[in-house]
């Protein structure tokens, strides 16, 4: 192994090598604040230099930003508001991080996948579960399970591989009957075991506009946003103590604001 420093070596970024946002490698996204504003979802920053300040959509002086930039109260829960001068490194889990922008358009994303966004974009709740809307003009930031590939409508997408759609209408549900009628279906149907897949279920998407997918038919798995893990040294750890007391044995009440979580876990 390669010394520090030495040819051949890692490299160790500081303040004036980080680019200004933009991606560090594949998997890590660096976002300059000057004395601006960014919505971060929790969970999502893992370090930062500079001056900068995290507060929750519910903070009083952020009244009137999130009046304008901000409209899916069943997610409030989920985002924070990074304000302040700096530059702060997104991540999530080493899944592929690019950044996206929108000039005066509209797109829905799954809301698991998207990771911070600039005040300018206006976020808006999908009517299809699970996704969230940016219109707008500005740079965003996603997360996707593999390399994102873009489509041209009509097109029919497993379900599994959506990451979200731009300037076109939302899918329709599409059941291939041959396949749930013929020899799998009803083997599925005597024995109960399996559930639908790509090639029996697809989102349709028609008209114009574009598609984004992740070569992957894999969802990113769930994890609770924010969360500190449970291990040895790590202060603030969210495991229950031996008597069966800690943050996890408290039997709080979920809140409204996380049912994202939910519909993320069924891939909605």
């Amino acid at each position: 192994m390669s010394a520090y420093g030495t040819p051949g070596g890692p490299v160790v970024h500081d303040p004036m090598t980080l680019p200004a946002d933009d991606n560090v490698n594949a998997y890590t996204f660096c976002v300059e604040l000057k004395a601006g504003q960014w919505f971060l979802q929790k969970g999502k920053m893992i370090a930062y230099y500079g001056a900068i300040e995290f507060n929750g959509i519910g903070h009083g002086r952020l009244d009137r930003l999130v009046r304008t930039s901000f409209h899916s109260p069943l997610h409030a829960s989920d985002w924070v508001v990074a304000e302040g001068s700096g530059k702060m490194l997104l991540a999530d889990r080493a899944f592929d991080v690019n950044s996206y922008d929108l000039d005066d358009g509209n797109l829905t994303i799954r809301a698991g996948n998207l990771l911070a966004f600039q005040p300018s974009l206006a976020l808006k709740q999908s009517i299809v579960p699970g996704f969230l809307t940016l219109i707008g003009t500005g740079k965003f930031v996603a997360a996707s399970n593999g390399p994102v590939v873009f489509m041209e409508p009509p097109l029919r997408v497993d379900p599994q591989a959506l990451v979200g759609w731009a300037d076109c209408p939302s899918p329709c549900h599409h059941y291939d009957h041959g396949y749930l009628t013929g020899v799998m279906g009803g083997l599925r149907a005597m024995t109960g075991l399996g559930g639908a897949s790509g090639e029996e279920h697809q989102f349709e998407f028609v008209g114009a506009g574009t598609v984004l997918l992740q070569s992957s038919e894999a969802l990113m798995a769930e994890q609770p946003t924010g969360a500190v893990p449970s291990a040895p040294g790590v202060p603030g750890g969210g495991g229950a103590a031996p008597g069966g007391h800690g943050p996890q044995a408290s039997g709080a009440p979920r809140l409204p604001g996380q049912l994202g979580d939910l519909q993320r876990r069924f891939g909605l």
